[in-house]
Parts: C-alpha cells; sequence; structure tokens
C-alpha cells in the first residue's frame, strides 16, 4: 500500500491497483493484507495492519482506473484493479522488524493471524506445495479477467474529491471505476 490515500481509497471505494509489470503471478487470491511503508508515519508505518476480502479483478490502464490522471507517465500501462470487501483490522499490527521494504509474498490464513513479524509469513515445506497447489488452482479457474458485479458504492462528492477522485467536469466518477 504506497500511501494513505490508496488506503482511503481501498477503505472507501472497494478497491486497490497493482501494476501489471510488478504483480504477482497469482492475484486471484482469498484476501490482501495490506503493508505500510513509511509513507504511513509514526505508529503506522512499517507493518500490516488491514486486510481485505478480494471479491474480483479485472485488467485496464491506469488512466481507466483513475480517469483524473489521463496525464500520468504510466496511464497507459496495464494494471489489476483489485475489487475488495471492507478492509478488517488485525487483532494486533504485524510489525515489519528489519523488512522496511515489501512488495509481494503468499501466505495462509493462519499465519497471518499467528504472525507477531512479517518475516514470520513464509511458508516452507510440505505447507508451501500444498499452498501453490491451491494457487495454481484458483488461476485455472480464474482465466478471465473480469470484476465481479458489485452494487455502487455510495460516495458524497466531498469525499471523493478529497481523495482526488472528482472528474474534471465536476462530477463524481462512480464508486465501481
Amino acid at each position: 500500500m504506497p500511501s494513505p490515500r490508496d488506503l482511503e481509497i481501498a477503505r472507501v471505494l472497494g478497491w486497490y491497483r497493482i501494476p501489471l509489470r510488478t504483480a504477482p503471478k497469482v492475484v486471484a487470491v482469498d484476501y490482501l493484507a495490506f503493508y505500510q511503508p513509511a509513507t504511513f508515519g509514526a505508529g503506522h508505518k512499517w507493518c500490516v495492519e488491514f486486510i481485505a476480502e478480494v471479491r474480483g479483478h479485472e485488467l485496464l490502464t491506469r488512466a481507466q482506473i483513475l480517469k483524473e490522471e489521463a496525464d500520468h507517465p504510466r496511464a497507459d500501462e496495464e494494471y489489476f484493479k483489485l475489487q475488495l470487501g471492507p478492509l478488517a483490522s488485525l487483532p494486533e499490527p504485524i510489525q515489519a522488524g528489519d523488512w522496511k521494504r515489501l512488495t509481494f509474498l503468499y501466505t495462509t490464513g493462519e499465519r497471518l493471524l499467528n504472525a507477531g513479524s512479517i518475516g514470520e509469513l513464509g511458508v516452507h515445506d510440505e505447507e508451501r506445495q500444498v499452498l501453490w497447489r491451491a494457487l495454481r488452482e484458483r488461476a485455472s479457474a480464474s482465466q478471465q479477467y473480469g470484476a465481479s458485479d458489485l452494487p455502487e458504492l455510495p460516495a458524497d462528492a466531498d469525499l471523493l474529491a478529497l481523495l482526488g477522485l472528482l472528474g474534471s467536469d465536476g462530477l463524481a466518477q462512480k464508486a465501481s471505476q
């Protein structure tokens, strides 16, 4: 999760974007856990505090996802847009320890809920084989890139403007975009 703005987009609008060029091999997962880097400031940096259920995904350009950033240098690059359920707080944040930079890793729900540090999330030996088999099966079953039908989220224009998601014509972009 690069910035607090991205966390607010995930929380309020129910989606998260991942550049295709840096995405993990399989994005059809049950949940995402969000690592918060230094941009989150004291008390919230270098840890995982939130998770969200992944309800679907689609492949779009950055310009299609963030319409107000049509002139962005990466506007034509492809991104996965993951549709999310509500964000949930972990009972205790998972601290990074020596890991200050993290992109993606696969783990199990049990490890996620019991980890005291990010180093404890790694899956090894037989458990790793079971996890990869499940991920491969899920990826095979999810060959299409289309978000599931989700209801429109009610969003107030002031909130969308605060998140930078208000169109240049003054009309708020649909929350599901």
